[in-house]
């Protein structure tokens, strides 16, 4: 089993009463809804940095990937091998390498499962970490808080990119596109709202993006 696996836990609850739990209610009504736009929206008047943080959505986004990332290993049974250096293998324009600027910090070539697994965890430390993601009231954010939310999404992007390019047909055997077309169709329309993902790094999947996007106009 993965390192992933192991470390993922849920993130520490919100304070009820407080006004991050206020915020938190609020996304979770309009996620509800069913309107996906109108879910990802900035409430008027509040921060983006606190709607961020409180939204769930990397920690939704992030649950997601370990579930759709499993069952796709599991009917491929392991297709991505570790030897496989590519994270994209048949994909020759676009090839990612892993760095985290602190345990490797010169960017390395490595298979699609290792990549995942450094991903995962890299992600979970950021959450849990409180200098990042504050939970505690009045616990101002980092000035480097963007920066890091838009390096975390960027790379789960790469993951969407990689089920969809090698696993959908595992996917579609399982029955759970729908389940993937909404998380991505969420993904996307937050990070396009608040300009989180450089265009070019979505280029993978424009094509897909585009058709999501013209069926919610």
């Amino acid at each position: 089993s993965s390192r992933s696996s192991k470390t993922f836990k849920p993130k520490k609850n919100i304070p009820e009463g407080s006004h991050q739990y206020e915020l938190l209610k609020h996304a979770e009504a309009t996620l509800g809804s069913g309107n996906l736009r109108q879910a990802v929206m900035l409430p008027e008047g509040e921060d983006l940095n606190e709607w961020i943080a409180v939204n769930k959505d990397f920690a939704k986004i992030f649950l997601s990937m370990n579930f759709l990332m499993g069952v796709a290993v599991l009917v491929k049974q392991i297709t991505c091998k570790e030897t496989s250096v590519d994270f994209f293998n048949q994909i020759n324009i676009y090839e990612y390498h892993w760095a985290d600027g602190t345990n490797i910090k010169k960017p390395i070539k490595c298979s699609a499962p290792k990549y995942i697994d450094y991903l995962m965890t890299w992600v979970q430390d950021q959450l849990d970490d409180e200098t990042l993601f504050p939970s505690k009231i009045g616990v101002p954010f980092p000035k480097n808080f963007m920066s890091v939310a838009k390096t975390i999404l960027k790379r789960l992007f790469r993951v969407y990119a990689h089920i969809y390019h090698q696993h959908f047909d595992s996917v579609m055997q399982l029955q759970e596109e729908a389940h993937l077309n909404t998380s991505f169709k969420h993904f996307i329309f937050f990070v396009q709202e608040f300009n989180l993902i450089d265009r070019r790094e979505l280029a993978p999947l424009q094509e897909l993006i585009e058709k999501l996007g013209s069926k919610d106009r």
